[in-house]
C-alpha cells in the first residue's frame, strides 16, 4: 500500500463565491445531502433562503449572493462538503487553517464545532450586519510582477495608511495580511481617502471588496459583543485537528484551552488583525506537509498562498515562474476549485 501524503487544509473566506461559482454543490456534492440538509433546514428555521435553493438559482446576482447571511452560509456549505470529499487513504491531514471567515469553517472542519453549533456560529456572524454593513474593505497589492513581496511598497502603504488616519473622522486599520496583498478595514471616509491617496496599479487597484464590512479591526467591537451574548462558549470542543489561527498559534487536539478557544473565535480574530500570512507560513514550517490543499469554492486564495510560499523560498521557489514550474510538474498546493486540481485530491 502506498504511504499517504501529508496535507494541510485551507478554508476559504468571504470572497470566494462569484459568478463562476454558481451551482458548485449541485454540480460537486449531489450526494452531500446530509451535510446540506443540517445546513438548509437551520437557515428554514431563521427564514433565510436554503443554500441549496441559493446555489441552484439561474442567475448570480450580486446584491443576493453576496450579502452576509447568504454568502457565508454558501461557502461554509461547499468547503465543507469539499473537505468531505478529499480522499482520505491518499490524504493524511496534519493541520487546518483558514483565511478570515475561513476561521469559522476551519472550526468546522477540525471538529471543534459539531455541525450544528457550525452553522450556528457561521449564520450568526454573517447576519450580524444584515440591517448595514459596518464600514467597509479595500485590498491592494505589495508585490512586483514576479509575486515578490516588496518591503518598500509595503512601508508606503502603510505610510498612506498612518496618513489618512491624521485627518478627523478618518478610521482605517489593518484588516488581513494575505500574501502579497494587504486589506484595510475602515468607515467610510477614512477608505475612501485611501483609495484616493494610494497609487493606481494594474488598473483596479486599490479596490473595493463589494459588501465587505471592516473586519478584524476594532470597529468590530460592538459585534464581537453581541456575538457572544448569543453564542455560548459551551457548543466550543477541544479539535479533533491541529488548528492554526490568525495569529500563527497552533489550537493542539490535547492541549486546546476551550474558553480561550471561544474568546479568540469571538473576541481576539473579530476586532484584531487576521495575519493569513503568518498562518500559511506556521503550516509549512511546522507541519512540512507534502501538499496544501485549497477547499472550493473558487480558487482565488492560491495566489496569495503561492506568494506566501515564495515569500520563505519554499521548495526552492522565489518567483512566480518558478511557482508555476513547481505546480505543472508536481503541484504543491490543490484547490478544489478548479476541475483538474480537484481530480488529484478526491
Amino acid at each position: 500500500m502506498n504511504k499517504k501524503l501529508t496535507a494541510v487544509v485551507i478554508c476559504p473566506g468571504r470572497g470566494t463565491y462569484n459568478k463562476d461559482e454558481l451551482g458548485y454543490l449541485s454540480r460537486f456534492h449531489r450526494d452531500k445531502t446530509e451535510i446540506i440538509s443540517i445546513i438548509d433546514d437551520y437557515r428554514k428555521l431563521q427564514n433565510q433562503p436554503p443554500i441549496s435553493e441559493l446555489d441552484s438559482e439561474l442567475n448570480y446576482q450580486m446584491r443576493k449572493h453576496t450579502t452576509g447571511e447568504n454568502a457565508s452560509a454558501v461557502i461554509y456549505g461547499c468547503a465543507l462538503a469539499d473537505f468531505y470529499s478529499i480522499d482520505r487513504d491518499k490524504y493524511d491531514i496534519v493541520a487546518v487553517t483558514g483565511n478570515s471567515m475561513g476561521w469559522y469553517i476551519a472550526l468546522a472542519v477540525a471538529g471543534a464545532l459539531n455541525p450544528e453549533n457550525s452553522i450556528e456560529l457561521i449564520n450568526t456572524m454573517g447576519s450580524m450586519m444584515s440591517n448595514g454593513v459596518i464600514g467597509g474593505q479595500l485590498i491592494y497589492p505589495i508585490v512586483d510582477e514576479n509575486w515578490v513581496i516588496n518591503k518598500k511598497i509595503q512601508q508606503e502603504v502603510l505610510a498612506h495608511v498612518e496618513q489618512v488616519n491624521q485627518e478627523s473622522g478618518n478610521e482605517v486599520y489593518l484588516s488581513i495580511t494575505l500574501g502579497g496583498y494587504l486589506v484595510f478595514g475602515g468607515n467610510k471616509p477614512g477608505l475612501k481617502a485611501l483609495e484616493q491617496s494610494l497609487p493606481l496599479v494594474q488598473d483596479r487597484y486599490p479596490m473595493n471588496l463589494f459588501n465587505h464590512a471592516a473586519f478584524h479591526t476594532p470597529l468590530m467591537n460592538e459585534i464581537s459583543i453581541k456575538a457572544k451574548k448569543l453564542l455560548s462558549n459551551d457548543k466550543f470542543v477541544a479539535p479533533k485537528l491541529p488548528l492554526i489561527d490568525g495569529l500563527g498559534n497552533i489550537w493542539q487536539p490535547y492541549s486546546t484551552d476551550v474558553e480561550q478557544l471561544y474568546h479568540y473565535t469571538l473576541g481576539t480574530q473579530v476586532t484584531e488583525p487576521y495575519n493569513f500570512s503568518k498562518a500559511i507560513e506556521v503550516a509549512i514550517k511546522e507541519f512540512a506537509p507534502d501538499k496544501l490543499i485549497i477547499l472550493g469554492p473558487g480558487s482565488t486564495l492560491g495566489g496569495s498562498v503561492a506568494q506566501n510560499l515564495i515569500k520563505h523560498h519554499w521548495l526552492g521557489m522565489q518567483n512566480k515562474s518558478d511557482f508555476i514550474s513547481q505546480q505543472k510538474e508536481d503541484p504543491f498546493i490543490l484547490s478544489m476549485g478548479l476541475e483538474e486540481q480537484r481530480k488529484i485530491v478526491v
